[in-house]
């Protein structure tokens, strides 16, 4: 039996409410989402934000929001990609999240508006978000950040994009990331886990959306086995940089996120997992219904940092 708090139950009323979004075109479904009121509450102060564009490889201008924290830099960054599966989700889609992690943090935030499937699948997504992390590297000055101090995270497919992005810089030598921030995270295309069993319908992911998403962000069958897409099917972890990975209990994704924390360990990979009970997927981005459990989430990886950080620096 599902062991769900107060929250879950009330955010899985209003899902309850939702069409099947798999039977439906990626724009109508973007529609709904722009159409679902984000809440009453005021907006967490942060000292500065702004926006702006980045270039990507192919010459088109990614949005970018950057969110600085109170204090004198430079400060450590961190580059966030947001979920929605690949199909859905935009910077406003994060913007609690980013500013509740600028605050606890202390890092300069750079949330990153990737390419969608299915007008741009695999690999264009992940190009634009290995492209942030390449600018950030290149121009810290500009965010007022420290270009020794880069750490990469998101939630749900943002996670996935995260890890993809450790591989892409390990394995091109591209600039180096202090650590990943997987939130959720997908980590293969197999559907089939037992978490996938318990969680299949009623629990905010489903397993036919899920799958949906993948139809959506895959170019063929070959890229349901590429790591960079399924990071949990890479042959050798080794040497990525050091994870946290946050699951939720009751979510479809729990048992794929707890494998890939697992395969990392036993990579040699510094590795700190993390299960947030009695909430569902998508907890951490909807903070207008969870705003206590996103909170300590984000105080656990201000934690997972700064340990890193002051180990770094001999502290």
């Amino acid at each position: 039996m599902a062991n769900l708090n107060e929250q879950s139950k009330i955010y899985l009323e209003m899902f309850k409410e939702m069409p099947n979004f798999s039977k439906m075109e990626p724009e109508e479904v973007r529609s709904l989402f722009n159409e679902v009121p984000l809440g009453d509450n005021e907006p967490e102060e942060v000292a500065q934000i702004e926006e702006r564009t980045i270039p990507a490889s192919d010459g088109y201008d990614i949005p970018i929001r950057v969110y600085t924290p109170e204090g004198q830099g430079p400060f450590p960054v961190l580059i966030y990609y947001h979920g929605g599966g690949w199909v859905l989700g935009d910077l406003d889609l994060v913007d609690s999240c980013c500013r509740m992690l600028a605050n606890e943090t202390k890092r300069v935030v750079v949330s990153v508006d990737y390419r969608l499937a299915p007008e741009h699948k695999y690999p264009i997504p992940l190009e634009d978000c290995y492209n942030a992390l390449e600018w950030v590297y290149a121009n810290p000055i500009e965010i007022d950040g420290d270009a020794t101090n880069v750490v990469v995270g998101g939630d749900s497919a943002g996670g996935n994009l995260a890890a993809a992005v450790s591989m892409m810089a390990k394995d091109s030598e591209g600039p180096p990331i202090t650590a990943q921030v997987l939130i959720y995270p997908v980590t293969n295309l197999s559907y089939d886990t037992s978490s996938y069993e318990e969680f299949a319908e009623g629990y905010g992911l489903d397993r036919s959306m899920m799958e949906w998403f993948g139809e959506l962000y895959i170019r063929d069958e070959d890229d349901l086995y590429n790591p960079y897409v399924a990071p949990l099917t890479c042959e050798d972890l080794s040497g990525l940089p050091p994870a946290m990975v946050i699951v939720a209990e009751n979510d479809v994704l729990r048992d794929e996120g707890l494998a890939y924390a697992r395969r990392l360990k036993e990579a040699g990979v510094k590795m700190d997992a993390k299960l947030e009970l009695g909430v569902v997927h998508g907890f951490f981005a909807n903070i207008i219904f969870f705003e206590d459990q996103a909170r300590q989430t984000a105080r656990k990886i201000n934690t997972f940092l700064s340990g890193l950080t002051e180990k770094v620096s001999g502290k």
